[in-house]
């Protein structure tokens, strides 16, 4: 008998402990509901890609993961991870702040995964990037890091001084970034018409040599100036155009150039001192006649991407030599030779003063398209202003997309 009741009392306070177990369960699940709710999941989608800019070399940068625990936080990082961020690249020197800033607008007004900018900039501009850049904060699509000019403590002053103010300083991309493996640079009075969505997807048409991508200078040989006024090896027919490079920078960075000063072959660091103290007497565009030279030595590294990509004054002023842009649009304006700052030529000051002056709450098909479309027919009496409907082609698909795409991409 005493044996059935010491079961009996086992099995009573086994069911007794079980009991306490279910009911501690149900009370912290209340808990949870009361102080995670849907509140924190909320928050998080808003801020699934924070704007965060930093000023490098300052101090101030946004705080990473392991400074926000809990459960918005995770989600915040697994939103992230699941887009790939399209790193971008300019130099700023000099009175540059407005156009940086308006083709960085275009670039986020139109593209669809997130962005990084990487701004290099005199130190006196570093203060009004952040200032203008912060209040873009809600965007929620981009993030910035602002980065002091820097040259190889030798011969930085030549460096510097090569062709314009500071734009030598886009051949230390490689060396400086070192963690970033893809970038495209652009100058700063580059105008996206289109998606940088686009342009990044052409790192996946790379060959297993190619580690950059640029597009030739000019489409006409006869009005070239590479074909007939360079006085040092040039790419291809008329010369490639640096204003817009896409580069796998993992591979520059390993790539040993073959070169016309040694007959061992030099990487990245090695090959750009030696360029210059060969070729500064017989170069004029600076860093973009270095960047031709040695294409020229290694033009299985290149990938060459149509005219459309770098559309310039060049392509219209004397008549329209560009086949791709007529066919399809212009894809990127490029507003070399100060054309945005002057009545030269005014279809190309009407695109960019409509993108500067555009807000990103705006309905962009009433407060951009339509007063543009009546600008440009101003222009007919140029020869580029002719051919306006190539600067509206791609620009009007880009804003119809835009509002097509479903809300989450946005």
């Amino acid at each position: 008998m005493r044996r059935y009741l010491r079961v009996l009392v086992l099995c009573l306070g086994c069911g007794f402990c079980s009991l306490l177990y279910a009911l501690n369960q149900l009370a912290v699940s209340l808990e949870e509901e009361e102080t995670g709710g849907g509140g924190n999941l909320k928050a998080a989608a808003a801020s699934w890609l924070t704007v965060s800019g930093r000023v490098a070399g300052k101090g101030a940068r946004s705080a990473g993961p392991e400074e926000r625990p809990g459960r918005s936080n995770r989600y915040r990082m697994m939103k992230t991870q699941s887009s790939e961020t399209m790193h971008l690249a300019v130099v700023a020197c000099g009175e540059r702040l407005e156009e940086t800033l308006t083709m960085i607008k275009s670039a986020v007004i139109f593209s669809i995964q997130p962005l990084q900018f990487h701004i290099f900039a005199e130190d006196h501009l570093h203060r009004s990037f952040a200032n203008i850049l912060n209040d873009w904060q809600l965007l929620q699509t981009f993030n910035y890091a602002i980065y002091p000019i820097t040259f190889p403590t030798e011969n930085a002053a030549e460096w510097k001084k090569l062709f314009k103010p500071c734009a030598s300083q886009r051949l230390f991309l490689p060396l400086i970034l070192k963690e970033v493996d893809s970038l495209l640079y652009v100058d700063t009075d580059i105008l996206f018409l289109r998606p940088v969505d686009d342009i990044w997807s052409l790192l996946k048409k790379f060959n297993s040599t190619q580690i950059a991508a640029m597009a030739p200078e000019h489409e006409e040989p006869r009005i070239g100036w590479y074909n007939r006024f360079a006085r040092h090896p040039y790419y291809g027919k008329t010369g490639i155009n640096s204003g817009v490079m896409l580069m796998n920078m993992t591979r520059m960075r390993r790539k040993y150039f073959k070169n016309d000063m040694t007959t061992a072959r030099l990487q990245w660091g090695e090959i750009l001192m030696p360029l210059l103290k060969k070729y500064k007497l017989n170069i004029t565009w600076g860093d973009q006649d270095l960047l031709n030279i040695m294409f020229f030595h290694n033009p299985e590294s290149l990938f060459v991407f149509p005219c459309q990509w770098n559309y310039r004054p060049d392509h219209c002023i004397y008549g329209s030599n560009c086949r791709e842009a007529e066919e399809e649009g212009i894809f990127i304006l490029h507003g070399n030779r100060g054309v945005y700052h002057d009545d030269k030529q005014p279809v190309f000051r009407a695109i960019y003063e409509a993108l500067r002056n555009c807000s990103f709450g705006d309905d962009k098909v009433h407060s951009l398209l339509y007063p543009l479309e009546l600008e440009l027919q101003k222009t007919v009496h140029t020869y580029c202003g002719r051919m306006h409907k190539i600067f509206m082609k791609q620009l009007t698909k880009s804003v119809r997309d835009s509002y097509n795409r479903p809300s989450k991409e946005r």
